[in-house]
C-alpha cells in the first residue's frame, strides 16, 4: 500500500501547522501539552476555552458524514484528518476535552439518530460549547455490557424516561454537560434486550451525582455516576434497540484518533530511551533489545492503523488495535520502571506529611502506574479476544 501523502495533504499540512502554532504561542501557550490520559485533570479551564477556538477554526467534526459547513465544521479526506492528527500532536497542543461528543456521540448520531437530533445537537459539539461522557460501564456489567442494571421508567406525564442506576470509569463526567446512557427500558429483559440509548444532561441537582475515582497515580478523571431518577431528553434508536446503537458506536470509536494516540506514544517512548541512555544501565543489552522491539512494535502500529482507516464496519479492527496499543504501552510503563533500576521502586522523593502522595511521583513511576490500566479499560484484552473469535473468525461463542 502507499502510505505517502498528495500535495494537498502537505497544503494542508502547512495550513494546519501554521493556525497551531500561531495560537499555541498566544493566549493558549499555558495549555500547551496540558491533558489526556492520565492527566485529564490538568487545566481544564483553559482546554474548554481552547475546544470554542477549535470550533471558531471549523476544526471540530471534519470527519463527520455531513456536507461540509453543515454544523460550521470542514470537511476532510481521511488523509486529511490524519494530517491535521499529526500535525496537533506533534506541537503538543492540549489534549482533547471534547473528544467524547466530537468521535463517538456525533458520528452515532448521524448513523442512527433523527435529523432533528443532528440539528439539536451537533452544532453545540461542533462549536465546542457542550461537553460528553459515555455512561456504559457499571459496577457489575464493565467489560460484560450486556449485564447492565440501570433503568429507564418512561413517565406517562410527559413521556420522558426517569433514569436510575450508577456508572462507573466514566472519562470527564465531572466537566461534562451530557452523558449518553445505556439502560434497561424493558422491565425482566435480559443481556441485550430491552436496552436503549439515552441522551441525559448532567445538570440535574439532586438527580445525577459525580464522585471522582481517585487512582494510584494520584489522578481522578474516572468518575462514578449516580443517577436518581435523572431525566433523559430523548433516545437514539427506537426503545429497546440499545444494543445495536451502543455497539455501533463502539465500532466508530478507533480511527483517526489511533494515530494521534500513537504520536504521544512516540513521545513517551523516546522519553524513556533518553533516560535509558542517561543512566548507569546504559549498557544492559536485554533492556536495549526491549526498547529496539518497543521502537519496532510501535512503527507496525502505525502502518496497521493507516491500512484500517477505511475499514468502517470491520469488526474485528478496533479490537485489533486495542489489543495491539494497550498491551504496547503496558509494557512501555515497566520499561520506564525498568531503566530507572531500583531507585523506580522507592516512594516519591518529594513526599512529607500532608503533601498529596501523587505529588511526589515522577513521570516514569505515572507512566507505569497509569498503564496498568490500558489492557482493562475501554474493553479488555479477554472481551477483545472473543470479539475477534466470535465475529471475525466465526468460532463458537464463549460458555457460560
Amino acid at each position: 500500500m502507499d502510505f505517502g501523502f498528495g500535495a494537498a495533504d502537505e497544503d494542508l499540512r502547512a495550513k494546519a501547522r501554521q493556525w497551531l502554532t500561531g495560537r499555541l504561542a498566544g493566549p493558549y501557550a499555558e495549555a500547551r501539552g496540558l491533558g489526556g490520559p492520565g492527566s485529564e485533570h490538568e487545566g481544564v479551564d483553559g482546554r474548554r476555552a481552547w475546544e470554542r477556538e477549535l470550533g471558531r477554526g471549523g476544526w471540530i467534526g471534519q470527519g463527520w458524514e455531513v456536507p461540509a459547513g453543515a454544523y460550521g465544521q470542514q470537511r476532510l479526506s481521511l488523509t486529511g484528518q490524519v494530517v491535521w492528527a499529526e500535525e496537533y500532536a506533534a506541537l503538543r497542543a492540549p489534549g482533547r476535552v471534547g473528544h467524547i461528543g466530537e468521535n463517538l456521540l456525533a458520528p452515532t448520531l448521524i448513523a442512527y439518530g433523527t435529523q432533528e437530533q443532528r440539528d439539536r445537537f451537533l452544532p453545540g459539539i461542533a462549536r465546542g460549547e457542550e461537553l460528553w461522557c459515555q455512561g456504559y460501564s457499571e459496577p457489575g456489567a464493565g467489560s460484560d455490557l450486556a449485564g447492565i442494571r440501570t433503568t429507564a421508567v418512561r413517565d406517562p406525564a410527559d413521556g420522558r424516561y426517569r433514569v436510575t442506576g450508577q456508572k462507573i470509569w466514566t472519562s470527564l463526567a465531572q466537566d461534562a454537560d451530557w452523558c449518553f446512557v445505556l439502560a434497561r427500558t424493558t422491565p425482566g429483559s435480559r443481556r441485550h434486550h430491552g436496552l436503549s440509548f439515552l441522551l441525559v444532561p448532567m445538570d440535574q441537582p439532586g438527580l445525577v451525582e459525580v464522585r471522582p475515582i481517585r487512582q494510584m497515580s494520584g489522578t481522578a478523571e474516572f468518575n462514578e455516576v449516580f443517577f436518581d431518577g435523572a431525566v433523559a431528553a430523548e433516545t437514539v434508536g427506537a426503545e429497546g434497540e440499545g444494543w445495536s446503537v451502543a455497539m455501533g458506536l463502539l465500532a466508530l470509536e478507533r480511527g483517526v484518533s489511533t494515530l494521534v494516540q500513537q504520536i504521544g506514544f512516540a513521545a513517551e517512548l523516546e522519553r524513556v530511551v533518553g533516560a535509558y541512555v542517561a543512566s548507569p544501565q546504559a549498557a544492559d543489552p536485554v533492556l536495549r533489545d526491549r526498547l529496539v522491539g518497543q521502537w519496532a512494535e510501535l512503527r507496525t502500529m502505525r502502518w496497521n492503523a493507516l491500512r484500517t482507516l477505511g475499514a468502517a464496519g470491520d469488526p474485528g479492527a478496533p479490537s485489533v488495535a486495542k489489543l495491539l496499543w494497550g498491551g504496547w504501552h503496558r509494557r512501555l510503563g515497566e520499561l520506564a520502571v525498568a531503566v530507572r533500576g531500583a531507585a523506580a521502586t522507592a516512594g516519591p522523593g518529594a513526599w512529607a506529611p500532608g503533601i498529596p502522595y501523587e505529588l511526589g511521583l515522577d513521570e516514569e513511576q505515572r507512566l507505569f502506574l497509569f498503564t496498568r490500566a490500558d489492557t482493562i479499560y475501554g474493553g479488555s484484552d479477554e472481551i477483545q479476544r472473543n470479539i475477534i473469535a466470535e465475529r471475525v473468525l466465526g468460532l463458537p461463542k464463549e460458555s457460560r
